[in-house]
C-alpha cells in the first residue's frame, strides 16, 4: 500500500554526480522507521516509470542532480510551477523523461499529488564512474538535514 509521501530519488548512479538522487535514497533508507508515512524509492533513470510512483499521493519530493548555473554542490529547492524545462531529450532510451512533463501528464490525468517538491542538486561533474565528485560528498549530511527539513513541514 501506498504511503501518503514518497521521496523519489533520481539519476544515474553510473554516471558520477548524476546518482546524487539514488545515493541520498539509500541514505535515507537507513532512517526509514522515523517516518512510518513516507516511501523513500531510487528511481534511478526510471523515467516514466515515475508517473505511477507519484500517483495519488499527497506529497512527493524529487531528489535530482540538476544544472541550475550555481556552484557545484548547491542544492535549490523548488516546485515544478517555479521552472521551466529546458530539458533536451535525445530519445534513445524509454527510460529518458522530462520529469516537469511527467508532473503535467499526472495532473491531466488527475493523479497528480497535492504537494510536489524538487530538490535540485548542482553537478561538480557528469562522467562515467559511481563515485559522486568531493563536493557533493562532503554535503550529504546537509543533503538529508534539508530533505529531513522538508518531510517535517
Amino acid at each position: 500500500m501506498k504511503k501518503d509521501i514518497v521521496v523519489l530519488g533520481l539519476g544515474n548512479p553510473l554516471m558520477s554526480d548524476e546518482g546524487i538522487g539514488g545515493f541520498l535514497i539509500n541514505k535515507l533508507l537507513e532512517r526509514k522507521s522515523e517516518f512510518p508515512d513516507v516511501d523513500f524509492i531510487d528511481a534511478g533513470t526510471g523515467g516514466m516509470a515515475v508517473l505511477h510512483l507519484i500517483a495519488h499521493r499527497k506529497k512527493a519530493v524529487l531528489v535530482d542532480c540538476a544544472y541550475m548555473n550555481s556552484a557545484p554542490g548547491t542544492i535549490i529547492r523548488f516546485e515544478p510551477n517555479d521552472v521551466k524545462t529546458q530539458k533536451k531529450l535525445a530519445h534513445y532510451s524509454l527510460h529518458e523523461a522530462d520529469i516537469l512533463k511527467i508532473i503535467d501528464l499526472s495532473r491531466e490525468l488527475k493523479q497528480c499529488p497535492n504537494q510536489i517538491v524538487i530538490f535540485g542538486i548542482e553537478p561538480q561533474f557528469v562522467k562515467p564512474g559511481q563515485q559522486l565528485s568531493q563536493i557533493l560528498a562532503d554535503r550529504i549530511d546537509n543533503y538529508i538535514a534539508v530533505i529531513l527539513e522538508e518531510l517535517s513541514l
